[in-house]
């Protein structure tokens, strides 16, 4: 099964996932996850996130706090205790 690539911008003050972008090439995935990294350099209120899966249902699961749809959503119950 291949991998898909999910680049995710997070605005932390707002508390909601603001963009999503999926990419079956990995090369354009990090580069694309480069800029965005560039562009929001020094503002702590942003958490940009590559993560690869089969699916985006798995990217739910495992990076649920994600797509919570409030901030006080707690990390993916799959992690508990670590």
């Amino acid at each position: 099964m291949a991998v898909i690539h999910y680049l995710l911008t997070y605005n932390i003050d707002l508390g909601h996932l603001v963009d999503c972008k999926e990419f079956s090439d990995p090369s354009l995935a990090v580069a694309e996850y480069s800029a965005l990294e560039r562009k929001y350099a020094g503002q702590g209120n942003f958490e940009i996130v590559l993560v690869g899966a089969d699916s985006i249902d798995t990217i739910k699961r495992t990076h649920g706090q994600y797509f919570a749809d409030d901030s006080d959503a707690h990390a993916s119950p799959y992690l508990a205790g670590v």
